[in-house]
């Protein structure tokens, strides 16, 4: 999962024979991976597709923004590219976005936060996840709390005053919210962090992407910061 969640927040790849060697093989088991998605996303039409995800369908392609910046999906190859670029999508990216389209049932968000252990198995791994998401963002901005606004003011995170002084929402996928929460430390008690999801959000990728995304805000906000 590390080598998984460095992708997510667009860390750098570990250096060396061995970690090069692993890459190849996680590359290939993602591809062989991909064309059974595609298979799957196929079985429903376009329209169906961005009517349950919040995509748009048009000219061939459904598009929709991918932490703010514009994606397009060809249809029916199921190719990703970035809009604006006209640049392919990693394979790492290809995957979370067919991920999110066989998700996708058109379920209304919840407007209500959970943490990760309340997704579908999502116990089992709570205590690793909180590892490398709440934990690093407590490490990072837990003395510096407006550090931690100025970050989540840089990448469109909307202020959650009901939730906690220090506390936004993104919105990664058009249908999936994630929130950012934290709670400086002080002489008494130390700093604390979490992320946090929309209780809808296993409607919309599986609980493994969810753990992608939380990781991908996380290093999202380490790389505003030092912006």
């Amino acid at each position: 999962m590390t080598g998984l969640t460095e992708k997510a927040g667009g860390g750098p790849p570990a250096a060396g024979r061995d970690a090069e060697e692993a890459h190849q093989r996680w590359e290939a088991s993602m591809l062989r991976q991909l064309e059974a998605l595609r298979a799957e996303v196929r079985a429903q039409t376009p329209e169906t597709l961005a009517d349950r995800c919040g995509a748009c369908s048009h000219a061939g392609c459904l598009s929709f923004n991918y932490w703010s910046r514009p994606v397009s999906i060809t249809w029916p190859a199921l190719e990703a590219e970035w809009t604006t670029e006209g640049a392919p999508c990693s394979i790492f990216d290809c995957a979370m976005f067919l991920y999110y389209l066989r998700t996708a049932d058109g379920a209304p968000m919840a407007d209500r936060w959970i943490g990760f252990r309340d997704l579908p198995a999502g116990s089992f791994y709570n205590q690793a996840f909180q590892g490398y998401s709440g934990d690093r963002l407590a490490r990072a901005f837990g003395t510096k709390p407006e550090a931690f606004d100025a970050a989540a003011s840089t990448l469109a995170g909307l202020r959650l005053p009901a939730l906690a002084v220090h506390a936004f929402a993104f919105q990664p996928l058009p249908r999936i919210r994630l929130a950012a929460v934290l709670w400086p430390g002080d002489d008494e008690f130390p700093s604390r962090a979490s992320v946090l999801f929309d209780a809808a959000a296993s409607h919309y990728m599986t609980t493994d992407g969810l753990a992608l995304l939380g990781s991908g805000l996380t290093g999202r906000m380490e790389k505003a910061r030092r912006a």
